[in-house]
């Protein structure tokens, strides 16, 4: 089964480990995909969860396995090592087989645009609140997951498709809205300084696709709340797909066009 033909996919924050990791979406949309080359973009594997309870799934391990597959059938993979699985950037630089760990990259699209490729713990010192407000929310984030998990166990009951309602949450908490604000700019800032036309990055589990300051920013999202990935085809063309079906298709939440003149902004597309 062939499916899409993609020349280059970005996944970041699939937590295997996780109790709310969703691998059975995530391996609905990689048997439906060919992939040139793969960014596996941080926290693949949560590493944290698992020191608390080991939580492994036979989901985990066709994940796992399908990754390999398709190193093996000629997909080039990236790593690039996140907080959650942070003991493996000490193996930036290195390669092993047809999988590279790198903890930055630069990636040059079909169009000639250089993004840097990051997974974004880098900037948690500039963008945090202080000890107090990061354990506040790391607790806060636990009792959303909570709330998203039992809601969509009755979704499913229903007949009803999933919905991150986690996500809808966030998106209306102030607090939450300045962080990530912060968060994107200081992304901008390290790929201005390189001199680069954008960023490609996950961590806040905050997928979307923004003009700011003439540069780009790109979130891939996440595989715990949002089940989404950030494409490009072979024209250079990047989108935002979320994949909440086990049908072989999913949903364009977002995609890359060149800003109109005298507005550099895009709209912010909702968790």
């Amino acid at each position: 089964m062939m499916g899409t033909h993609y020349k280059t996919v970005w996944l970041s924050d699939i937590h295997l480990g996780n109790k709310d990791c969703k691998a059975d979406y995530l391996l609905n949309f990689l048997s439906h995909t060919h992939i040139d080359t793969l960014y596996l973009v941080g926290d693949i594997i949560d590493m944290w969860a698992m020191q608390n309870r080991m939580h492994w799934p036979d989901s985990h391990n066709q994940v796992l396995h399908r990754l390999m597959t398709l190193s093996q059938q000629g997909t080039r993979i990236v790593y690039l090592p996140g907080n959650h699985d942070a003991p493996l950037q000490k193996y930036d630089g290195m390669a092993f087989s047809n999988v590279t760990v790198k903890r930055e990259h630069i990636h040059v699209t079909a169009q000639g645009k250089r993004l840097l490729v990051l997974h974004g713990d880098q900037f948690d010192e500039e963008v945090c609140f202080g000890r107090i407000h990061a354990w506040i929310g790391d607790k806060g984030y636990d009792l959303l997951l909570f709330l998203n998990r039992w809601y969509n166990r009755l979704q499913t009951a229903r007949g009803r498709p999933y919905w991150s309602l986690a996500g809808y949450i966030k998106g209306h908490i102030k607090g939450a809205a300045k962080a990530i604000a912060r968060y994107r700019q200081a992304c901008i800032d390290r790929a201005r300084t390189l001199g680069l036309d954008g960023v490609v990055c996950g961590h806040i589990h905050h997928p979307e696709i923004l003009h700011i300051d003439g540069l780009t920013y790109f979130n891939d999202g996440d595989w715990i709340e949002n089940c989404s990935a950030l494409t490009e085809d072979h024209q250079g063309n990047l989108q935002l797909l979320r994949w909440t079906s086990q049908q072989g298709r999913g949903e364009v939440i977002d995609l890359h066009t060149e800003p109109s003149s005298g507005c550099n902004v895009g709209k912010p597309q909702a968790a």
